[in-house]
């Protein structure tokens, strides 16, 4: 059975007392939990890095970065590299988010440099695909999803801590997201190309989790599709609440 993940992405949120006010109470949350098949990470923004592997240290909370510099050392002012993350003992890092792309102009040949990095160093990348509202309405999703698969995946060998998250551009931080169904569609249509380009066995091993508004009153209907195996949450993961309710939420549908 493939795990089903619960990510929460912070952006560019919280001040440093919160941080550890949020995680603290997580990992009470976690120790005292069963998460059998349920992966739970957190994605604080880069500064607060070393403060949230300092508090999860000894708990089942994975820790991810939000980015990495497609190089490994160098002069590039402001930027992190996997080489840090690894010696940091992060565990994941967020690669190709519609914000970094929409902000920071970053193209999938770009961070197919970033998943060589992260794989070098043994990081589990959150590889973020999807198309905007404008190539959805075009009918083009699958053309666009297929264009940012086969320049990421260049020259990448099969590695199974690779995750793929959809998230439809037009869903993210907007109040809409897709419909389960919806999701389903393209998740599906992503394991099928994993399988083309590698194996089914492979295809099936690769997490492929939804991105898009998600929150505790949808995020059921989205996990119970047999391509979805678990979210990326942006606004509700600020929310301990709403972040554990979501995490007990995926327990239960594992039932």
């Amino acid at each position: 059975m493939k795990r089903t993940i619960i990510a929460g992405n912070w952006k560019m949120n919280k001040l440093f007392f919160e941080v550890g006010d949020f995680l603290n109470e997580l990992c009470d949350f976690v120790d005292e939990t069963y998460l059998g098949d349920v992966q739970v990470i957190v994605a604080p923004p880069s500064v607060y890095l070393d403060l949230a592997m300092e508090i999860t240290y000894e708990s089942e909370v994975s820790i991810s970065a939000q980015n990495i510099n497609e190089h490994e050392f160098g002069a590039y002012t402001g930027e992190i590299s996997a080489p840090m993350l690894h010696s940091m003992e992060v565990s994941y890092s967020i690669i190709g988010h519609s914000e970094r792309r929409k902000y920071f102009f970053e193209t999938d040949e770009k961070i197919n440099q970033k998943l060589k990095m992260l794989l070098k160093y043994k990081l589990n990348p959150i590889i973020c695909v999807g198309e905007t509202l404008e190539e959805r309405e075009e009918g083009i999703t699958n053309k666009i999803i297929v264009s940012q698969l086969e320049k990421i995946f260049s020259d990448i060998p099969e590695n199974e801590n690779i995750v793929i998250a959809y998230e439809p551009v037009w869903a993210i931080g907007t109040g809409r997201n897709a419909t389960p169904n919806q999701a389903q569609e393209v998740h599906s249509f992503i394991r099928k190309w994993l399988s083309e380009k590698y194996s089914e066995t492979f295809a099936q091993k690769i997490p492929i989790i939804y991105g898009g508004s998600v929150k505790p009153e949808n995020i059921s209907d989205l996990i119970e599709q047999p391509d979805i195996n678990g979210a990326l949450i942006g606004g509700a993961s600020l929310s301990i609440i709403k972040f554990i309710d979501m995490i007990n939420i995926a327990l239960e549908s594992l039932k």
